[in-house]
């Protein structure tokens, strides 16, 4: 089931499936830090009001924006 990254909380894991076709302009920058189909993450942290989130993914820790977390396409695992 596809889902957004809002609807994970700290802890959750997911694993990436794809992007929204309306993200071309981030897909080029997110598939350039590791963001690939297949890849699984985990939550580490959102900011208080949820704009940016941390996820542990490869090894490292990495922070998005609101707009960038939002055109990836995510299966809860």
């Amino acid at each position: 089931m596809e889902i957004s990254m809002k609807m994970l909380s700290v802890g959750d894991q997911g694993k990436i499936i794809g992007f929204e076709k309306s993200g071309k302009a981030y897909r080029k920058r997110l598939l350039a830090m590791g963001l690939t189909p297949g890849t699984e993450f985990v939550v580490t942290r959102f900011a208080p009001l949820g704009d940016p989130v941390e996820i542990k993914i490869r090894g490292f820790s990495l922070t998005l924006r609101k707009n960038e977390a939002a055109i990836l396409l995510i299966d809860k695992i």
